[in-house]
């Protein structure tokens, strides 16, 4: 059996800043953590980690490109629900890490 690629890359998670509402948030009714949250504005939120210089979010368990995974993958925010492996933005990531891109997942 072969794992989904997304459960060895992380590459996503260690490249890009991931704003969302806060209304995805626990503290108003969502399912994002409050200690992974950092408040942008009244209305947007960012996962803690991605605003860095060499973002991390703090949700990403274990080594980009080896075993990788998402902490909250259940109360992920939607920027992360919406991300397609194998994207033109996946395989940027990828690249960011030194791992090639994936082919044929995205129609």
């Amino acid at each position: 059996m072969t794992l989904h690629p997304c459960l060895t890359c992380g590459a996503c998670c260690a490249s890009f800043r991931v704003d969302f509402s806060v209304h995805e948030t626990e503290d108003l009714g969502g399912r994002v953590p409050r200690g992974l949250v950092v408040e942008v504005t009244e209305h947007i939120a960012r996962m803690r980690g991605t605003d860095h210089a060499r973002p991390r979010c703090a949700a990403l368990t274990g080594q980009v490109g080896q075993r990788a995974a998402c902490g909250i993958y259940e109360w992920r925010p939607s920027p992360c629900r919406e991300f397609e492996a194998g994207s033109q933005a996946c395989n940027r990531a990828r690249l960011r890490h030194q791992l090639p891109p994936l082919e044929g997942l995205v129609p």
